[in-house]
């Protein structure tokens, strides 16, 4: 398989972190399936602590997929983690709805 150089790097939901769990660990664990582009955990501004999500990007799409895969209901500083592929917002369930029922734009 050839990997474009062009190639979109996959964008990784992670969900049910624990609030003390640090772009640092979560950059150790996933760098395990191959290089991590970029980390970031959502803090909440007035309390400075993690709000329990974040997002990780991938290159690779076959490590992506990898990490989702191997990460997805692992245990992490006593949470079992949820991991998926985060939606674009194009990919969002009302939208999609809203262009299926308005048909494709003219061009």
């Amino acid at each position: 398989m050839v990997i474009s150089p062009y190639a979109v790097p996959m964008k990784i939901l992670l969900r049910n972190l624990a609030r003390e769990t640090t772009e640092a660990e979560l950059l150790v664990l996933f760098q395990e399936y191959g290089k991590v582009q970029y980390c970031k955990l959502i803090m909440d501004p007035k309390t400075g602590l993690s709000k329990g999500f974040g997002f990780v990007e991938i290159p690779k799409p076959g490590a992506a997929k990898a990490a989702i895969k191997g990460m997805n209901g692992r245990e992490i500083a006593g949470k079992k983690i949820r991991v998926k592929k985060a939606e674009t917002k194009a990919e969002t369930k009302a939208e999609v709805e809203a262009a299926v029922k308005t048909g494709p734009t003219p061009e």
